[in-house]
């Protein structure tokens, strides 16, 4: 089998290359064989093949980093074993960069490179190789020629011991689906390959086949899932009016936690918790994910800020825009869910007031923009410390309640005629169908103006490049809805901080901007011992009889010495809202209501 194999790849290589790059100055023909004689200690072992080489030298380079996920990773940090040779004998192959290998090819028209790849990070966006399966995020497992990222290749997967099934976005050769072709790395690099004994299943919605690979055992319900997750292809795809793919795969990884999911061009990486699926609350989480990374195959692969594409492997890609391209999507993926009623209203609503709730009591909204979140989610969203919250807003959630208040203010502007939905499908069609590039943050400032009718200078001015509070109850009353504090009139004391008990020590986890913590001066990792003279050993009970403005004495071990603090209490300022109707919604409240919410009926809740 494994001599077939071998024939069929190197065959079509001879087809394929030379029809694909007929217009290329050069007939570089690039193939790889990944195998895995240690699966079982996580390494993948890479023999690349490089044919028609005229050049006097090459450099092969593998990414940084994986695009969809804003962290440089380093990914050569796990490659060992690096070798060239040509005609048998080895060559002076020599590191020149972190990620960069210098071969010296003068006179030399074929390479053969073999090195290793450990891989044992289980995450969407990292590889991981164990005895039951593979799972290889490309960008950190494949390294390319420089200046070759046009070029197409083919990747020859020989499984471990009894593994039979591959599941990639990745096209077969000849049928054969351990032998794959991509036409270009960025392609390659945006198609994660599993390969294993996973559990995969089919489906058919808005014109594309569907496979899901389920990795992992899980108490999922596979009838359940057929008819559900159509209903949220062919609502994403309604509002975009085409599905741009023939095939489309979800890779779930089902493991004890689960958590996560990293988009793809034709496909999905979803990281799901095992036993989650028979509850309700647990599968209706798992839709939203579909629903989240399904909907990237629009927004952000397709449509995206320009500065997303083409990629730079090397260094990070900044944009100001994460709060459209995730934070839309965000919004999208639950009022999806809505839409599908998988969601009643009153169990949207509720998701919705969390992502309200999260944004206004997040301190660091007062410190970070939108657009700064969104330029530095490398350094900051993906490398968050104990000051985090702080200093921080996530462009997840921020972005979404922004997308709530466009789409609630093109609807009521215009009487319901437009949503954000149809700026969505401009964008696609203008900048990705029409102009076949990204868009600026004008451009898209833009597009929401052609549908709200109004200048947004002074809102992008204010909400997206400032730190304004948004008026919530202004946008949600255009559906008839307002938002209730129910914590509002406490006089509740608070110290502001949160802790975390490790056998029976209870240790300061962090300490809330503006606090009596924070101004008082306990610190993250303080170990509390007791307070006013009494030993603590449950938080709860600490400020019980207490008010705003009494003074404890809080005793700490800091570095293994005593400390005592003084500190004067302030107010508990959390904000914990939930969506209500007012009282008797307008027949424009209504219409905003129905055409929002999807209501087959005007709601007079």
């Amino acid at each position: 089998m494994k001599l077939s194999r071998l024939t069929a790849l190197f065959s079509l290589i001879l087809l394929v290359m030379n029809d694909t790059t007929g217009k290329a100055a050069d007939h570089t023909q690039i193939s790889y064989t990944v195998t895995f004689a240690e699966a079982q200690a996580h390494y993948a072992d890479i023999e690349m093949n490089i044919s028609g080489l005229k050049q006097n030298a090459l450099d092969l380079k593998m990414p940084v980093w994986t695009p969809g996920s804003y962290l440089i990773r380093e990914f050569s940090k796990n490659v060992e074993s690096f070798s060239a040779e040509a005609g048998g004998q080895i060559l002076n192959a020599k590191k020149i960069r972190k990620n960069i290998w210098h071969i010296p090819t003068a006179n030399i028209s074929a390479l053969k490179i073999r090195y290793r790849v450990y891989a044992f990070e289980l995450s969407v966006r990292t590889s991981l190789i164990d005895a039951s399966h593979a799972f290889l995020s490309s960008s950190g497992i494949f390294m390319y020629p420089a200046g070759m990222l046009h070029h197409p290749c083919t990747i020859h997967i020989i499984p471990y011991k009894d593994w039979t099934r591959v599941s990639t976005s990745l096209d077969m050769v000849n049928g054969d689906p351990f032998i794959l072709h991509s036409p270009d790395y960025d392609i390659l690099f945006d198609s994660p390959i599993e390969v294993g004994n996973q559990d995969v299943f089919e489906f058919e919605a808005a014109g594309v086949k569907y496979e899901v690979a389920m990795c992992g055992v899980g108490n999922y319900d596979k009838e359940r899932l057929i008819k559900d997750m159509p209903a949220i292809v062919a609502e994403e795809t309604a509002i975009y009016g085409e599905n741009p793919n023939k095939r489309y795969v979800f890779i779930v990884h089902n493991t004890l936690k689960g958590g996560g999911g990293l988009e793809h061009l034709s496909s999905t990486v979803l990281g799901a918790a095992r036993d989650n699926y028979a509850s309700e609350n647990g599968y209706r989480s798992f839709l939203s994910l579909v629903a989240h990374e399904h909907f990237h195959l629009w927004n952000v692969k397709r449509l995206r800020p320009v500065a997303l594409g083409p990629f730079d492997y090397d260094n990070e890609n900044y944009t100001t825009d994460l709060w459209i391209a995730e934070g839309f999507t965000a919004y999208y993926q639950d009022i999806i869910i809505r839409r599908t009623n998988l969601y009643p209203p009153d169990n949207y609503l509720g998701v919705l007031a969390a992502d309200i709730n999260y944004v206004v009591n997040q301190s660091g909204g007062k410190i970070q923009t939108l657009a700064e979140a969104s330029y530095d989610a490398w350094i900051k969203y993906y490398r968050p410390n104990e000051n985090s919250v702080n200093t921080n807003i996530s462009y997840y959630n921020k972005g979404a309640v922004m997308a709530l208040v466009f789409d609630l203010e093109i609807i009521n502007d215009t009487h319901g005629r437009y949503s954000l939905d149809d700026v969505m499908s401009y964008m696609y069609h203008t900048y990705y169908k029409t102009k076949k590039r990204g868009y600026t943050d004008e451009e898209f400032k833009q597009g929401l103006e052609k549908f709200s009718g109004k200048n947004l200078d002074e809102f992008y001015k204010k909400y997206i490049y400032g730190l304004a509070d948004i008026d919530y109850d202004k946008y949600l009353d255009y559906a008839g809805y307002h938002l209730t504090d129910e914590l509002a009139g406490n006089d509740d004391p608070s110290l502001g901080i949160l802790t975390a008990t490790n056998n029976g020590k209870i240790t300061v986890s962090n300490v809330g901007r503006g606090t009596a913590a924070w101004i008082d001066g306990i610190n993250v990792n303080d170990e509390i011992i007791a307070v006013d003279n009494n030993k603590v050993s449950d938080m709860a009970a600490i400020l019980n009889g207490k008010k705003p403005g009494d003074q404890i004495t809080v005793s700490v071990l800091r570095d293994g010495l005593p400390l005592t603090l003084p500190v004067t209490l302030l107010k508990k300022t959390q904000i914990k809202y939930h969506i209500d109707s007012v009282p008797q919604p307008t027949p424009q409240q209504l219409e905003v209501r129905k055409k929002w919410l999807r209501l087959s009926l005007p709601d007079k809740k």
